[in-house]
């Protein structure tokens, strides 16, 4: 049955007439139409808005990767003289647990090999602090998801969530770790050196934290964010520094990557050096991180957020954005809105950081495992990184609200950049209001011409990534 049809255009500057245009419909058109706001008396209203054009740009970032990782691994540890500090038969705990690091289970085997081959019994201890819900079966899955498993190691994994209390730093604060970490001979750390999303210091994410958030379990990482409030995160190098004197660190692995996540440096830090070479490396670290290569941004789509990008889901050195009871900030690139279309597939529903964004999905939504993101932002003492913005049934929608949400400018001069996830910059898809600061980037080039935003059937963006 054919239908009236009451368009209500948002930007009417585009219409001939400021008026709403109404007309009749053929119903076969009608199904067609998406989103329809509602029915009255027999007509449709639908409310539409013209989308800027946009197109998909390349961005060149910095290159720097080891074809041969293990050979270039090996020859780092034979390096080691260990003779000194270790018996053959001593345990080894080989702490590992950050996601998204480029080929971390190669570097996990070759450390396991290498110390099996001096004799030694390494074992694998999850340290994660309160990701993976804080549970065993968490934690397992987890590094499952980085296929870190007994059977691909060859060696035992210690699950547990019992911590002890290794010494006293400050003003009384316990430094808490995982219980077989610290009644092992020894301990090996392996993580990735890079920026913290929530605070600036010489050490931020890497070793240090391992050492300190990572093996403090769930208990030990909501404890150091707790005294953070008064003492800065300043108290993880104060933490570490102890965990160095009383306890037998072999050594880390600190791991660098390039703009394009493919491992860059290998390092092997020992506890004499620790303090030297990791903000060493950290400068380092920041000198090839990825950006996005435009400021004052009216609105940016992230296709998915997740703990394989992130800790916060999105890296807030990227959005700019941060909301965190030690301090929020808003950075370059300065962006006004933020929608977020969906969780990653290997965050397993844990959507910390998506209250970071002004607008998602009802399929977010009810993608969200709401314990393990709850457990992860409380432990962090960030509640609102677990809030769930404004959402909507379709992309269409959260767009709209977007460009109604920016101020008065036109929604086909919004200044509008997509990308997959804050970790993938070399892609981006832009909106026309950027084709001057395209053309005179020497870093950026056109992959597409210009074309109208599409949607499929359902008002969701089409995969573009």
């Amino acid at each position: 049955m054919d239908a009236t049809v009451v368009l209500r255009c948002v930007n009417k500057e585009r219409l001939p007439s400021k008026r709403l245009d109404t007309f009749i419909l053929p119903s076969f058109i009608l199904l067609s139409l998406i989103p329809w706001q509602r029915r009255d008396q027999g007509c449709v209203f639908i409310q539409f808005m013209y989308f800027p054009e946009m197109a998909i740009v390349c961005q060149r970032l910095h290159s720097e990767r080891i074809e041969d990782i293990p050979s270039t691994l090996r020859s780092k540890l034979q390096d080691l003289d260990l003779r000194d500090r270790v018996k053959s038969g001593d345990t080894v705990a080989v702490a590992v647990g950050s996601r998204g690091i480029t080929n971390i289970d190669i570097l996990v085997f070759e450390i396991v090999s290498f110390l099996k081959g001096l004799g030694l019994k390494p074992f694998i201890v999850p340290a994660m602090g309160s990701h993976g819900g804080g549970t065993i079966e968490g934690e397992l899955a987890v590094l499952a998801g980085l296929r870190i498993t007994e059977a691909t190691m060859g060696v035992p994994l210690a699950t547990g969530t019992d911590v002890v209390e290794v010494g006293r730093i400050r003003e009384n604060i316990p430094v808490l770790m995982d219980k077989g970490a610290a009644f092992a001979d020894h301990i090996v750390v392996v993580n990735r050196i890079k920026p913290h999303t929530k605070f600036n210091a010489s050490v931020e994410s890497g070793l240090t934290k391992m050492l300190t958030v990572g093996l403090g379990k769930r208990a030990g990482a909501t404890k150091y964010h707790q005294a953070a409030i008064r003492y800065t995160f300043r108290i993880l190098q104060d933490a570490a520094s102890l965990i160095l004197k009383n306890c037998s660190v072999l050594f880390g692995l600190a791991i660098l990557e390039d703009g394009y996540g493919h491992t860059a440096s290998l390092d092997i830090v020992q506890p004499d050096d620790w303090f030297k070479i990791e903000p060493f490396l950290l400068e380092k670290a920041k000198s090839m991180i990825p950006k996005i290569p435009f400021d004052n941004l009216d609105v940016l789509i992230i296709d998915e957020i997740g703990k394989d990008v992130s800790g916060i889901g999105m890296d807030s050195n990227i959005t700019g954005r941060h909301r965190d009871i030690v301090g929020d900030f808003f950075t370059y690139p300065h962006i006004k809105r933020i929608f977020v279309r969906n969780l990653s597939r290997k965050t397993a529903g844990n959507g910390n950081g998506i209250g970071l964004a002004d607008f998602t999905t009802n399929r977010l939504v009810e993608a969200l495992n709401l314990t393990t993101t709850y457990t992860n932002a409380l432990a962090a003492l960030s509640p609102e990184k677990a809030a769930i913005p404004v959402h909507f049934e379709t992309d269409r929608e959260c767009i709209e609200a977007c460009l109604n949400m920016i101020g008065d400018i036109l929604p086909e001069a919004a200044r509008i950049v997509r990308i997959k996830n804050t970790s993938t910059l070399d892609v981006l898809e832009v909106s026309r209001a950027l084709e001057k600061e395209i053309a005179s980037n020497p870093d950026l080039g056109m992959v597409t011409g210009w074309r109208p935003m599409e949607f499929d059937d359902h008002g969701n963006l089409k995969d573009e990534f």
